[in-house]
């Protein structure tokens, strides 16, 4: 398991981006960076990340010797990790939405961001960036958020850190199989009908499933389409 080595910062522009310069100057496997707040976060697909004071914001860094393809399994590994620090805390039941969100009903409560830089046919170093609405959920167009003090929960953003780097330790080192098979076991159900864009495209069809490298299935009719980017539309939410 992983001995990490716990930053905390008062205020900071980006956790993910402070971690990615530390990367590139050679700083080992095992930072961690928490941001007690954060002014300039990252969120998915170049948005950015609303952190209101209170909620978490914390990087980790990590030099995995997985291969390249696998890169696409620390996002899985995350949402977990994130999943079961909840559960210490009688937090409501949450469900993972591929590749990178944690729900609680249809409602987004956290969210992972990877950045990579690969070696030949493996990674160098990858950070992940994980950011949970512990006391505030912040507006996103076109979704519902929630956060845990919505539904009763008091957490501090510290308490929450060395419960997420706990179970991402525990997950750090796991066969990918295991990791897919926890995952889906709390994702939304094999055969749930869903719509994709991903692309420029939008796709239709039912949950099938995750590939062996943590890619989507997306089955429509008679074909199964392999999907390793985009954004899930759930039936019958407001998810993007």
């Amino acid at each position: 398991m992983t001995a990490w080595r716990l930053e905390v910062f008062d205020e900071l522009g980006s956790t993910s981006d402070l971690c990615t310069a530390r990367a590139r100057a050679g700083e080992a496997a095992g930072l961690a960076v928490l941001a007690l707040k954060q002014t300039a976060g990252r969120g998915s697909r170049g948005r950015s990340w609303q952190a209101p004071e209170g909620n978490l914001n914390l990087s980790v860094l990590l030099r995995p010797v997985r291969p390249l393809a696998e890169t696409g399994m620390f996002a899985l590994l995350a949402g977990l990790a994130v999943a079961e620090a909840l559960e210490q805390f009688f937090a409501p039941p949450t469900r993972l939405k591929w590749p990178n969100d944690v729900l609680i009903g249809d409602a987004k409560l956290a969210g992972v961001l990877i950045d990579a830089a690969p070696a030949e046919n493996r990674l160098d170093w990858l950070v992940i960036g994980i950011g949970v609405n512990l006391r505030a959920a912040p507006e996103i167009e076109g979704r519902r958020t929630t956060s845990l003090a919505a539904h009763g929960v008091s957490l501090s953003a510290q308490q929450m850190a060395e419960a997420v780097l706990a179970r991402l330790g525990a997950w750090q080192e796991a066969p990918a199989a295991d990791i897919r098979a926890a995952w889906l076991e709390r994702a939304h159900p094999v055969g749930s009908a869903m719509r994709i864009q991903a692309g420029g495209r939008l796709l239709e069809g039912v949950f099938a499933g995750l590939s062996a490298l943590g890619e989507l299935l997306l089955r429509n009719k008679d074909r199964i389409d392999t999907i390793n980017t985009g954004e899930v539309l759930l039936e019958r939410s407001l998810i993007r």
